[in-house]
């Protein structure tokens, strides 16, 4: 009677993949990273406009970074060696079109 324990029930053995991979999670904290970035406190954002404006322009740079950097992930991945596709050909001037 091998495989059982002490309750008489067989242990459940899972399969460990020897290749699988670690994914780490980041957790992220903007709103935190910003104030503590622009040294004001939560009060500071929400009761001064003056602060409200500010954090907002940093935010928004903020994700425009991340959106850029993510892009640039991707196409990274599409593209291992960084090639260009084929330059766009030149548009021909049609006959219907008038000429500028």
């Amino acid at each position: 009677m091998r495989g059982l324990d002490p309750l008489g029930l067989h242990g459940a053995r899972l399969f460990v993949d020897d290749n699988a991979r670690t994914e780490f999670i980041l957790i992220q904290r903007t709103l935190q990273r910003l104030m503590a970035f622009t040294g004001h406190t939560i009060d500071d954002v929400v009761n001064d406009p003056i602060v409200k404006n500010k954090f907002l322009g940093y935010y928004k740079l903020h994700r425009q970074i991340n959106r850029h950097s993510e892009a640039l992930e991707l196409e990274r991945q599409w593209n291992p060696l960084h090639e260009r596709g084929p330059a766009p050909k030149p548009r021909e001037a049609s006959i219907d079109a008038p000429a500028r």
